[in-house]
This record gives structure tokens, sequence and C-alpha cells, in this order.
């Protein structure tokens, strides 16, 4: 067949059969929803953005609106008004009457849904013109009428139509969110604070904050019992047996409430505005403010009910205990005696120390004069072997598989397995830290010991070293050995052993970074003037000290500590060394002080509760 014949007959199928034998069947016709009134159970959703009072008004007219609007259509019926008060309309959230609805929609409960505007119905658009898509998509249809745009989901052009309108309506609520925020920003850049109701606390009528003397009792209760070492549950549980109310005015006390008090700066009188903020004004959701936005703190803006010193001392003990662990403010601990004397325990938990809390513990508990930090120089008796000159080569240098070895990152450590079979295979181990001499120590400890650490695991064959996090004290020895952060660091280390007891110890001046080359560069050797090429790798920098030497020399090198051998030397290995007075810095209230705190308090309130019931008897 010929490109042409082929044409012709394509042509000849396409014009179709006569209409004489061809029976059209019609459709059934759509009724405009503004004239039909054909029997229809109709469901009408109104809400008001805000809980106002203002509102209610706007909210009853709706209602009323509606009731009357279905009345007078004929056919219409009445099913349900869902109604969602003081609910925004950018999010489903809490929007409950809303759910409900779409949910007696697929139920065939309800044939129409009228609302005001597509604002009311919602200001997200994914959610408008996703709820109206399934809708329609029901067996039968559910259409939505807007009454403001009259217009009707079900017929075929309007989904056009929606979509301009519900962007313009996102678009609104952006506007406004925007503004919203922008006047956030102005107050509070001028000093200007809402003041939300808070426990301890009324308003006067400028609407300031003043103390009440009865809920101030609860508010120093709570902070002084935590700061004595109870927990926030058992805070709680005490609040309840005590008959405490809320703010709320509720007996109900849990240790989140508990929590909430005493995280809020206003009981020690300051303020801090932007503490969390909402990045997305469709969800709602709020995020803590972790520099995205800027804050505005005032100190002394209202009378104080507990002390800002007692206020900065709960926020450390509650970053304590999030690591898993209890008590009151902790110490560091300086050993004073034996091997180990001048090595600060390291609280792998706690990260509210710095270098200067280590350097000072060290200094109150051993003063300069009583610490020897100075090399010895020996000379060779006559008739020895005379090895001046000669250097002790650093054990670096002949490194094998079985060194015993630290690796420092910035957040963790990990030791080599060889490590692990100089203590036996100890399962718990204590750090030390020396920050004047720079040494760290590991010695073996047990379980109970609140510093203790699991270095270790047990695959049923051998032992493997652990990777320990050390978020809370690896920071302060970055930054006293002058480390750069992005680059690990690798030590070696020796047994120190009196056949009794052992450690390790681990000179950190000694370390060698690791540094990973991700592009290739150049590097001039002195030695060498001509630039090298060095290929993305990883690299072991040397200490500087390296370069013009071996080692140490043979007559002035002294070992890592003591071997535990000599006869006037104590040992003393596992000694609990002595508390250092916390720094000037931050002065909460004492033991003694909060005990008697506490103890007044509770005697006060049951004094009230006592007078309260006898008052109510007459």
């Amino acid at each position: 067949m010929t490109k042409s014949e082929d044409k012709q007959k394509i042509r000849s199928r396409y014009k179709g059969i006569s209409q004489d034998e061809l029976e059209t069947i019609p459709a059934i016709e759509k009724k405009d929803i503004f004239v039909d009134d054909s029997p229809k159970r109709v469901g009408v959703y109104a809400r008001v953005s805000t809980g106002d009072p203002r509102q209610t008004s706007s909210f009853e007219l709706q209602q009323n609106h509606y009731t009357d609007l279905i009345d007078r259509r004929e056919g219409w019926t009445l099913y349900h008004i869902y109604a969602d008060e003081g609910i925004s309309g950018t999010s489903l959230k809490h929007r409950d009457a809303f759910v409900q609805m779409i949910e007696d929609c697929k139920q065939h409960k309800v044939d129409l849904i009228v609302t005001k505007s597509v604002s009311r119905f919602a200001r997200n658009i994914y959610d408008c013109i996703g709820y109206v898509r399934e809708l329609a998509a029901l067996k039968p249809p559910v259409g939505v009428l807007f009454e403001t745009e009259s217009l009707f989901t079900l017929k075929e052009d309007s989904e056009m139509s929606l979509s301009f309108i519900a962007t313009l309506a996102q678009e609104e609520s952006h506007t406004k969110s925007s503004s919203m925020n922008l006047s956030y920003e102005m107050r509070f850049s001028r000093g200007i604070f809402m003041t939300p109701e808070l426990l301890g606390y009324d308003k006067d009528e400028d609407g300031n904050l003043v103390i009440n003397e009865d809920e101030a009792l609860t508010v120093r209760l709570i902070f002084f019992m935590f700061l004595y070492g109870y927990s926030t549950q058992q805070i709680a549980e005490t609040l309840m047996q005590l008959k405490r109310v809320t703010k709320r005015g509720s007996y109900k006390w849990t240790a989140g409430t508990v929590l909430n008090i005493l995280q809020n700066e206003r009981h020690c009188g300051d303020v801090l505005a932007h503490k969390t903020f909402t990045p997305n004004y469709l969800n709602h959701r709020s995020v803590k403010n972790r520099g995205e936005k800027a804050q505005y703190r005032q100190r002394d803006h209202h009378e104080a009910i507990i002390s800002r010193d007692d206020f900065f001392a709960v926020q450390q003990i509650i970053a304590y205990r999030k690591g898993g662990r209890a008590g009151m403010l902790p110490h560091l601990h300086v050993i004073d005696t034996g091997a180990l004397r001048g090595f600060v325990i390291i609280n792998p938990r706690w990260a509210g120390f710095t270098v200067e809390d280590y350097l000072a513990a060290v200094e109150a508990i051993l003063p300069t004069q009583q610490r020897d930090n100075s090399e010895t120089t020996v000379t060779p008796e006559i008739g020895a072997l005379d090895l001046r000159g000669f250097e002790v080569v650093r054990g670096q240098f002949f490194e094998s598989y079985n060194s015993c070895a630290i690796t420092f990152a910035s957040d963790s450590i990990k030791f080599t397995s060889c490590t692990l079979s100089k203590l036996n295979n100890c399962i718990q181990v204590e750090f030390l830290f020396d920050p004047i001499r720079k040494l760290f120590v590991v010695r073996p400890t047990k379980k109970d010991n609140r510093n203790a650490v699991s270095w270790l695991s047990f695959d049923g064959k051998r032992y493997h070293p652990k990777k320990i996090m050390g978020h809370a004290y690896l920071p302060i020895i970055y930054e006293l050995m002058n480390w750069n952060s992005e680059w690990p660091y690798y030590v070696h280390g020796e047994c120190r052993d009196n056949g009794t007891d052992s450690f390790l110890v681990f000179d950190l001046k000694e370390a060698e970074a690791v540094i990973k080359i991700r592009n290739v560069v150049k590097v001039i050797v002195p030695e060498n003037p001509e630039a090298t090429d060095i290929p993305a790798s990883t690299v072991t920098a040397i200490p500087q000290n390296w370069l013009s030497n071996f080692g140490n020399e043979y007559y002035s090198y002294v070992p890592l500590l003591t071997d535990g051998t000599s006869a006037t030397q104590e040992w003393n290995v596992q000694d609990a060394g002595k508390p250092s007075p916390r720094r000037d810095t931050l002065r909460p209230s004492t033991e003694q002080e909060l005990e008697a705190g506490i103890s007044s308090i509770i005697a006060t309130i049951r004094e009230g509760s006592m007078a309260h019931d006898a008052t109510d008897i007459v």
C-alpha cells in the first residue's frame, strides 16, 4: 500500500458513521449547587484563629448564620457544626473538629461541607487542595462550598480558582507571621518583655511581677531540694504529699513540671527572651534557639526568689544528670599522696568544668612549692661506661601492632587492643589528668565508682577496646594542649606496676597528630628546597621538638612517674583524692544551708496547712 493510499484509509476511518446509526445516552445533568434542592446532609465548618474572648462573637455569628442558611434551603439538613476555636488554619495540629469532619465524610455521613471562606477551611495550600481532591474522589463525592468566594469544588473549573485563592490565603498567614515576629523583635530589643503567669509571682496593676510569698515557698523548696540531690520525681512526690498547688491550681505534680520551674530564669530575677522560636509558620513547631535568632537578657528585671548562683548551679546539675548521673554539684578531686600525686580525677559526664578549674584545683590542693616538677641530671661514676651524648630512643620509633597507645579525638577516645591486657582486661577504669605536667593516666576501678568508664567489650572469644565518648572532658584536654579539634592525636603509653597495683600513663606532650589530607599539597622540606607532592592521604605529624633528637639525653631521662619499687615512694594508686573548693565565680548555697532551708520551708508549709484546716473547722 502506497503512502497516499494509507492516508486515504485513515481519512475514511475518521469520517465516522451516520448519526442515524448512533444512539446517544445523555449524562446525568450536574445541578448548580446554588439552585440544587436535592436532599443533602450538610456539615458546617467554623473556625477562629485565637482564643481571645473578643473572637467569641465571630465564632457564634458563623454558627448562627449557617444554621439559618441551611434552614432556608429546601432539601438541606444540618448534620453537624464542626467548630475549632482558637486554632490556626496553617496546619491540622489540634484541629480535632476538622479531622472529625473529614472522617465523617469518608463514612458517608456528610454529603456537603459549607464554610465561610477558603482561609477558614485551610491556610495551607497543600492541605486545602489535598483534602478537596480527597473528598471529590469519594463515592459519592463530597463537595465544599466556600460562601465568600461563591466557589464549589465539584465544578470542573474550580481547582484553578481554588489554587489561586488558597495561595493568597497561605501568603497572608506568612505575612502575618513575619509581622508578628518583627513585632516581638522590636519589643525585645527595647527591653519590653511579655510576662506570662509564673509560679511564685503575681502581677500588679502595671503587669509587673511581684512575689507571691506562699507560692515562693514552693519554688524555693524545689530549688533547694534539687541542689541537695533529690530527683525531679522525688520533688514532685514531696509536693503532692504537702498538698502544694501548681500555678493552675492543680495538686498533681510531675517531674516535667518541676523541671520547667528549675529551668525558668525568671525565678532568679532575670528575663531571657527568644529562648525558642518557630522557623516554619505552617506547622507552628517551636524549636530551641541555638543562635539562629538574637536573644535578649535583662538581669534584675524583677525581684528574685532564689539567688542567681543557685539558679546556675541547678542548670549545671541538670546538664550533669543528662549523662545518667545523680547527686549534688560535683567537685574536682585531686590526689595529694602517692605515685599519682598532683593528678585530677576526671568526671567523665560533667561538662561544667573548665581548664581554669583544673589548674585551680591542683593549686588549691598542691601549691607550687609542694610540687616537684624538675628533672635531675645524673653523671656517670668513675670507671662506669660513659653514655653522655647518647639518647634513650622514643618508643614511637619502634611502633608495632602490640604497642600500648591511645587515640584522642575531639569527642571520643579509643585504646589499642594491647593496652587492655596491660591492666589484665579489667572491665572498668578511671581517668586522671595532670594539667601541669600534661600527663593522662588510666587506672582500674570498680563499677560503683561514679567516675567509672567501661573501656572494653567481650565477644565470647576475646576482648576488644570500645570507643569511649568524652564530650565532657576532651574539649578541656584539647584546649590545654592547644590541639586542633579537627585532628585525632595518637599517644604511646607506659605501664607502671609495683607487683600489686598497676596503671597506664600517657605523656600528651609526645602526641602525634593524624592529619587527613583531602587534596594534593606541596610540602617544602627544609633540607630540600624543592617542593614535594603529597597526594590525598592520611599523614602523621610529629611534635616540633622531635626534629632535633631521637629522644631524651640518657642521664637526664626520667621514666614517666615511678615504677613503684622505690622504698621511699608511697604507691597509693587507688587514692580517691581530696575535693577541691569550687572557684569563686559560682557560690551556690552550701549543703548545711540547703538542709536548714528545706527543713524551715517544710515546717512553714505544714504550719500553714494546720492553720488553714483549723480555720475550716471553725
